[in-house]
């Protein structure tokens, strides 16, 4: 009997649950009912008010009832009457939700995490380099030399040309037909380079 009165504090709104740090709370019921009542109200006010943003619109749903949860005397006139009041609260929680996100420092670098380049590991890159050295020595040495000024010296059809002393239809036949001839000897290395 002890343990009961001590379970419900005298002046406890009905429909209370008594948590551990003293403080009365609204029970499951009494909250699920609240919810069901007034959550869509609000819901719709919100997404007006979060232009919306459903997540945070949903974040700060749950919080005013969180401090409805907390405060089961601002709903001592009725679950029904409690809409003005749940407004109100989710009101000063959107806008202290606004104050934090301005507050916030913005960021001043321009480039995203997906645009710094990969480390690249250069033991790696010496075993590829040399796995596609071996597979150019197996083309023609017109093909090898067309690929080579395109691909490993960074030249142009049009200054490739001028290196080769072959007209620029030429350098881009010869490199049509060069990277035909390799694609299967990379492919049966199991080497996987794009050309």
């Amino acid at each position: 009997m002890a343990e009961e009165a001590a379970a419900s504090p005298e002046g406890a709104p009905q429909g209370t649950d008594q948590p551990a740090r003293g403080r009365p709370t609204l029970d499951q019921d009494t909250l699920a009912e609240l919810y069901r009542l007034h959550a869509p109200y609000l819901m719709r006010a919100l997404l007006r008010v979060t232009s919306g943003d459903r997540g945070k619109a949903e974040d700060i749903l749950q919080e005013t009832l969180l401090r409805a949860w907390q405060n089961p005397a601002a709903i001592q006139r009725g679950l029904e009457q409690a809409r003005p009041w749940l407004f109100t609260v989710a009101r000063r929680i959107a806008i202290d939700h606004f104050r934090m996100t301005t507050a916030r420092v913005r960021e001043v670098a321009d480039d995203t995490p997906d645009e710094h380049p990969a480390t690249h590991d250069a033991y790696e890159q010496l075993i590829a380099a040399r796995d596609l050295e071996t597979a150019m020595a197996e083309l023609q040495p017109l093909h090898r030399e067309v690929l080579v000024e395109l691909h490993l010296r960074g030249r142009s059809m049009a200054e490739a040309a001028q290196v080769l002393g072959v007209a620029v239809g030429t350098v881009k036949s010869r490199s049509f037909y060069a990277v035909r001839a390799l694609r299967p000897i990379l492919e049966a290395r199991g080497i996987g380079v794009a050309v």
